[in-house]
C-alpha cells in the first residue's frame, strides 16, 4: 500500500474549506440580498394598483422608482469608506435595519412628492449594501473561486423575482381593504419587516474577518489566509486614489452602466410587460413573473461555474450580454402573444441577469485594500445611474407613444455595447486559473 502525500490530500481539504465557508456564509447573504432587491423593486408591483389609486402618470411612477438611485449614488463610495473603519457586520446590520424602516414606511406615500422623498431615502439607506456585501467576499474568496460564489450571492436577484413575484401578487390580492389599507400598502409593510430582522441577525452571525471567524479550524484558516495572500497580483491596484481616479475603474462603470440598463429594465417593467401581453389578473402576473428569473438562476450560477473552471470571465460576460439584448429585441415584436413574449422576455432575463453576476468577477481581480472598496463601490455608482435613466426611459415612451417598445430597444443598445466594452479590459488582468 502506497502512502498518499500531503500534496495528494491538499486540493481536497481546500475544497472543503471553502465549501464550509460558502454554507455558512453564502445562505444569509443571499436571504439578505433577495430582501434587498425585493424593498428595491416591489414598486414595480405596487404600480399595478398605487397609480390608479393616487393618480399619478406613468412618467411619475418611472421619475420615482428611478430617483432611488440619486440618494444611492450620493452615498455609495462613503459608505463604503465606513465599513473600512468599522467592519462589515456592524455597518450591514445599519444598512438593513434602516432600509427595511424606510421600505415599510413606502405605505404611508399620498403623493408624487413624498413619493419621490421616500425612494430616495430608500436609497440612501440602502447605499453601499451591495459593494459591502462584495467587498466582503474578498476578505474569503480568492479570485479563481469568486465568480461562482458572486453568482451564488447575486442569483437573489432573480430569486426575488421567484419569490417576490408570486409573493407580491398574494399580499395585494389576498390583503387588499384589510383595516382599511390597500392591497400596495400591505405589500410595502409585510415585505419591509422581514429586512429589519435580518439585519439584526446579521450583527451577531457575521464575522469581520477570517481570525474572528470561530467555526473554522485553524488549518482552515490557514489556507485561506494563504491563497489569499497568493492572490495579490503585482498589477492589482491598491491606492484609494487609484479607486477613485483609475481610467480602468471609471471604464468598469461605463461597462456596469450599460448592463444594468437592462438589469433595471426587467426588474422594473417587466410585470407591465407581462400585463401587456393580455395577462389581467395580478395573481398570475406574479406568477408568470416567476418564470424568467427562475430560468435566471439556473444561468447564473451555470455560467459562473463555467467561467471558474476556465479562468476566463469576458466573453462569460459578453455573450450573455448579446444573446440578452437580441431576445429584449423579440420581446418588441411579439408583445401581444403571451407564450412567445414570455420566451423572449426568459430568455433575455436569463442573458441580463448573468451579466450582471459575471461582471462582478471583474473588478476585484485587478483592485485591492483601499482601491477595491472604492472602486467596486465607485463602479457601481456609476452603473446605478442607470436605474435613474433606465425606468424612466421607458416610463416616458410608454407616456408619450403608448409602447415600452421604443424604450426596449433603448435597453438592447445598451447591453450590446457593454459587450463590446469589456473587450477593453485586458484579458491578462482579469481571468485567472485556479492553480492545483
Amino acid at each position: 500500500m502506497t502512502t498518499a502525500t500531503h500534496a495528494e490530500y491538499l486540493p481536497v481539504s481546500e475544497d472543503a474549506t471553502y465549501t464550509k465557508v460558502i454554507w455558512r456564509l453564502l445562505p444569509f447573504l443571499f436571504i439578505c440580498y433577495v430582501c434587498a432587491y425585493l424593498d428595491r423593486v416591489n414598486v414595480s408591483f405596487a404600480k399595478l394598483q398605487m397609480l390608479d389609486d393616487l393618480n399619478m402618470s406613468e412618467a411619475v411612477y418611472g421619475l420615482g422608482a428611478g430617483i432611488f438611485f440619486v440618494g444611492y449614488l450620493m452615498f455609495e463610495v462613503p459608505s463604503n469608506l465606513i465599513l473600512l473603519r468599522v467592519g462589515a457586520r456592524r455597518w450591514i446590520a445599519r444598512i438593513m435595519v434602516t432600509w427595511g424602516l424606510i421600505s415599510a414606511a413606502m405605505m404611508f406615500v399620498t403623493t408624487p412628492t413624498m413619493f419621490y422623498v421616500m425612494r430616495f431615502l430608500l436609497g440612501v439607506a440602502e447605499a453601499g449594501f451591495i459593494p459591502a456585501i462584495l467587498l466582503y467576499l474578498t476578505y474569503w474568496f480568492p479570485s479563481s473561486r469568486r465568480s461562482k460564489v458572486t453568482a451564488l450571492f447575486l442569483t437573489g436577484i432573480p430569486m426575488s423575482g421567484v419569490i417576490g413575484g408570486p409573493l407580491s401578487g398574494w399580499i395585494m390580492e389576498s390583503f387588499g381593504g384589510h383595516h382599511g389599507l390597500a392591497g400596495w400598502q400591505w405589500l410595502f409593510l409585510l415585505e419591509g419587516l422581514p429586512t429589519i430582522a435580518l439585519g439584526v441577525v446579521a450583527f451577531f452571525f457575521l464575522d469581520d474577518r477570517v481570525s474572528d471567524a470561530k467555526w473554522l479550524s485553524a488549518e482552515e484558516k490557514q489556507i485561506i489566509q494563504r491563497n489569499l495572500e497568493n492572490d495579490a497580483a503585482p498589477g492589482r491596484m491598491h491606492s484609494l486614489r487609484d479607486g477613485l481616479l483609475s481610467p480602468r475603474v471609471l471604464l468598469l462603470g461605463l461597462i456596469y452602466f450599460c448592463f444594468t440598463m437592462g438589469l433595471y429594465g426587467v426588474s422594473f417593467w417587466l410585470p407591465s410587460l407581462i400585463k401587456a401581453s393580455g395577462v389581467s389578473n395580478t395573481l398570475d402576473i406574479g406568477l408568470l413573473t416567476a418564470v424568467p428569473y427562475a430560468a435566471a438562476t439556473i444561468a447564473m450560477i451555470l455560467v459562473g461555474q463555467s467561467s471558474d473552471t476556465h479562468g476566463e470571465r469576458r466573453w462569460h460576460l459578453a455573450l450573455p450580454g448579446l444573446i440578452g439584448a437580441i431576445a429584449l429585441c423579440v420581446s418588441i415584436t411579439q408583445a401581444h402573444s403571451v407564450v412567445w413574449a414570455m420566451l423572449a422576455l426568459t430568455v433575455g432575463t436569463m442573458g441580463v441577469m448573468t451579466t450582471i453576476s459575471q461582471f462582478w468577477a471583474v473588478p476585484p481581480a485587478i483592485l485591492g485594500g483601499a482601491a477595491a472598496a472604492a472602486g467596486i463601490a465607485l463602479a457601481n455608482s456609476i452603473g446605478s445611474i442607470s436605474g435613474v435613466v433606465s425606468p424612466y426611459l421607458i416610463g416616458w415612451f410608454q407616456t408619450t407613444t403608448g409602447s415600452t417598445g421604443g424604450g426596449i430597444l433603448g435597453i438592447a443598445a445598451s447591453m450590446i455595447l457593454g459587450s463590446i466594452l469589456i473587450f477593453l479590459v485586458p484579458a491578462s488582468s482579469v481571468n485567472h486559473a485556479r492553480q492545483a
